[in-house]
């Protein structure tokens, strides 16, 4: 046998070498990060102490901002630091951390977009049982088994990837350790991991974007029963938010894993790999809230009638 070093800690290249574009880019990022945080922790907080916001959709709401921050929140802090830093290295242990949290985080958003619109169905098509038929022995085990959906899609995939051997190269390019720039640098067959990562996403995609789909079929079929403009309006606008964030989030998801690995640049594979793990986070309290009546007036209520939201 050859005389082969396995790496213990990799390198993430980035987007870039040029100082100056770095520190343009830090603070580019750092703006992004604060306004996501504010954004989705404001959210939460909106619907902890507005009791009229005590209600499935909006816990759902505040689970998924939940979700966003921590999705953010792995990313972007390491990334900001290795804008400032000439070493830009990760041990194989935190590498292989930040990949199992960023696909648990991933997957949980995938499921919770799905349940939102299952909830949403649940809400306009028997609006008289909505609170019967979304109790918390319904709402909780929901929100509970999108976790454990993503938790267990990511430790396959982690337990798959780092059973590879790495030992070519340990520079990654990109700003976070993700599943495909990591298997571009193994000097192991990734073959099946290839197959893995096709499989179980598409999946994944397929069944999701199922609920979402016949979920707004039936809301359809509610909203062309409603006589009333306003009610119509009032449905439109909450729905219309909800598929913008569905229809954003898993184009992402589908360009980026549900495709032949022969296609990958990862160049292109990192920017969009930063729009749905940074950017939509960013957009989804903006999507959802700024959108939504309700939020609004309860925002005029928490931070005073003055607010100025239009």
């Amino acid at each position: 046998m050859p005389n082969v070093t396995e790496v213990t800690m990799f390198m993430l290249k980035g987007f870039t070498d040029n100082p100056e574009l770095q520190i343009i880019l830090f603070f580019l990022f750092l703006a992004i990060y604060l306004f996501t945080l504010i954004g989705n922790l404001g959210l939460i907080v909106l619907v902890m102490v507005d009791p009229r916001l005590h209600n499935p959709m909006y816990y759902f709401l505040s689970v998924l901002s939940s979700v966003d921050a921590c999705f953010s929140s792995i990313i972007t802090p390491n990334m900001l630091v290795d804008f400032m830093s000439k070493s830009k290295v990760i041990s194989l242990f935190g590498c292989a951390t930040q990949m199992f949290l960023a696909v648990t985080f991933g997957t949980t958003e995938c499921f919770l977009l799905a349940v939102m619109a299952y909830d949403r169905y649940v809400a306009i098509y028997n609006p008289l049982q909505y609170s019967v038929s979304m109790s918390p022995r319904v709402y909780v085990p929901l929100i509970i088994a999108s976790y454990v959906g993503g938790i267990l899609h990511a430790s396959l995939h982690t337990v798959a990837t780092f059973s590879l051997s790495f030992c070519a190269s340990n520079e990654i390019r990109h700003v976070f350790c993700d599943i495909p720039p990591l298997l571009a640098i193994s000097c192991s067959d990734t073959h099946m991991n290839q197959l893995l990562l096709f499989c179980f996403v598409s999946s994944i995609e397929i069944v999701t974007i199922l609920i979402v789909l016949i979920s707004y079929g039936f809301i359809l079929l509610a909203i062309l029963r409603i006589h009333s403009a306003e009610g119509r309006r009032k449905v439109f606008s909450t729905c219309g938010s909800h598929l913008t964030g569905v229809s954003v989030y898993h184009g992402t998801i589908l360009f980026m894993y549900v495709r032949p690995s022969s296609s990958y640049a990862l160049d292109h594979d990192m920017i969009v790999s930063i729009f749905y793990s940074i950017v939509i986070p960013m957009l989804n309290p903006v999507i959802y809230s700024l959108r939504n009546k309700d939020v609004k007036e309860a925002m005029k209520r928490v931070f005073g009638k003055n607010a100025c939201i239009d």
